[in-house]
């Protein structure tokens, strides 16, 4: 087993990264925001693995910041579309709340990390 399968927040990410494909599967959303999601969505999931095999903590906190901003990247595309109402208020409470949670999950990766430089 790699050491992200042990994360509880890639096992968060991933959750996300299904749901956010499922919805977009059934969405009729432009293709370029359809795509840049996507992108966002599976930055998390990949820094989060790239980092964790990482060798020093200031490499492994750079991805853990990464996936993080690609966390607000998603909160933020989600936000959007709610504005033109391409999501329903369910998936995008859904997606918000997951996204907040990995979020608070990457903060306090990263925050650890701080303490042992």
């Amino acid at each position: 087993m790699f050491d992200f399968e042990k994360l509880e927040v890639y096992a968060k990410a991933k959750i996300f990264n299904k749901s956010i494909l499922a919805f977009l599967d059934e969405s009729k959303i432009e293709k370029i925001t359809l795509n840049q999601l996507k992108r966002a969505a599976l930055s998390i999931l990949l820094n989060i693995a790239e980092g964790s095999g990482r060798f020093s903590t200031k490499d492994k906190r750079n991805f853990y910041v990464i996936a993080r901003g690609s966390a607000f990247e998603c909160v933020a595309i989600c936000d959007y579309l709610k504005d033109i109402n391409m999501i329903h208020s369910g998936n995008y409470n859904q997606f918000y709340s997951a996204l907040e949670e990995i979020s608070k999950m990457l903060f306090a990766l990263i925050k650890s990390l701080e303490d042992k430089s």
